[in-house]
């Protein structure tokens, strides 16, 4: 398909700068593929809107720390960095960093936090490859590994468009109340890999969760890690030339059990999978054919898992996908084609004009779509 496809009307102050609260209490779009309807609700309102026997598929990533502010005070210099996954080597780690012509091998930027404390932590530049540097991490007095110099020393990693919006509307960034609103109330701290949250998620509270499960509507998880390409905006005037991010997955051998029983039901017509958010869709759709070839009570003992860079645009065959929550996206992005091709695009055109004119709220912390 042509980019200019995934283009669309917005306007700027339709960017959430902060969540609902309570969280389940943001704006719900219905979009109702069979009928080609939109209805306005509330998240609060999923139980009475998804069927007993419906099942949420969910993604339990945690978010790391993964904002860096990087200082060279001797010489002045200071930027931001994003941290991106593990390099090839051993402890190394591949980071995004601002201006990053202005740095040399070697360079070694010490860390500070959201109060600008210097822990003593810092990062060595060791050099630098195709877009991003390739560094260590090296510990303060308080010594730890990755995980640790993080938790005191890194910073939220919401999207920049949240901070310019905060910054041109000269709001306040607290990076304490982000750190507990940027994450699902189910995320897992021991799969804490993410540089962005499945935002989707960030709707449910416990109360909301308990009300599903009164209802008969049971919840599996999957892991997927969030990387930064996933707002990488497309910049090729045709989809398919996209250079596609990987990103690291695995479903659990209790998730595919829960799948296989599904299939019959799903076949009857009795069931649905609700898969909250693109990145469980893109760890569903991700799995090998022959992933639930298995009778159920025969799970393999190992999760099915890897890395993908799988690209959904119009026209691709949804597997395990029945229904979709998700938020509202970013123009010429790959995760509003993987929206189009679950809603058919005419639809999803008029389901964005829609929530424009209504002033739906955009992007990570904003309003949700349902598309059954």
């Amino acid at each position: 398909m042509k980019t200019r496809e995934l283009d669309y009307d917005f306007d700027p102050s339709l960017v959430a700068t902060a969540p609902a609260s309570p969280r389940d209490a943001a704006r719900l779009m219905v979009v109702d593929r069979a009928r080609g309807a939109i209805d306005h609700r509330l998240v609060r309102d999923l139980p009475s809107i998804l069927r007993a026997g419906d099942h949420l598929f969910v993604n339990e990533t945690s978010v790391l720390r993964a904002r860096l502010s990087l200082h060279d005070d001797p010489r002045g210099r200071h930027t931001e960095g994003l941290l991106l996954e593990p390099a090839a080597e051993p402890g190394a780690w591949r980071i995004l960093v601002r201006q990053a012509k202005r740095f040399s091998d070697g360079d070694r930027l010490a860390l500070r936090d959201a109060t600008g404390r210097d822990h003593g932590d810092a990062v060595e530049l060791v050099r630098r490859d195709a877009e991003a540097w390739i560094a260590r991490f090296h510990a303060g007095p308080a010594g730890g590994d990755i995980a640790a110099i993080l938790e005191r020393s890194g910073l939220t990693p919401l999207p920049p468009y949240i901070l310019k919006a905060r910054r041109d509307r000269h709001e306040d960034i607290d990076d304490d109340d982000d750190r507990s609103e940027y994450e699902t109330v189910y995320a897992r701290a021991s799969e804490r890999g993410s540089v962005a949250a499945p935002t989707a998620g960030l709707h449910f509270t416990d109360g909301l969760l308990a009300a599903l499960e009164a209802r008969g509507i049971a919840r599996s998880a999957v892991t997927l890690h969030v990387g930064a390409g996933t707002f990488k905006p497309v910049e090729v005037d045709d989809l398919a030339d996209h250079p596609m991010h990987r990103e690291r997955f695995a479903v659990s051998p209790r998730t595919l059990e829960a799948m296989r029983a599904l299939v019959a039901a799903r076949a009857a017509g009795s069931a649905r999978m609700v898969a909250v958010g693109t990145t469980t869709v893109r760890a569903l759709e991700s799995l090998p054919a022959d992933a639930l070839a298995q009778p159920t009570g025969a799970a393999s003992a190992a999760a099915i898992g890897g890395t993908t860079d799988i690209l959904i645009s119009p026209g691709f065959r949804f597997r395990f996908t029945d229904a979709l929550l998700t938020n509202f996206h970013l123009p010429r992005s790959t995760l509003l084609a993987l929206v189009g091709a679950f809603t058919g695009m005419e639809l999803m055109r008029e389901a964005y004009a829609t929530a424009v004119r209504e002033r739906y709220r955009f992007y990570s912390y904003g309003d949700a779509m349902l598309v059954v």
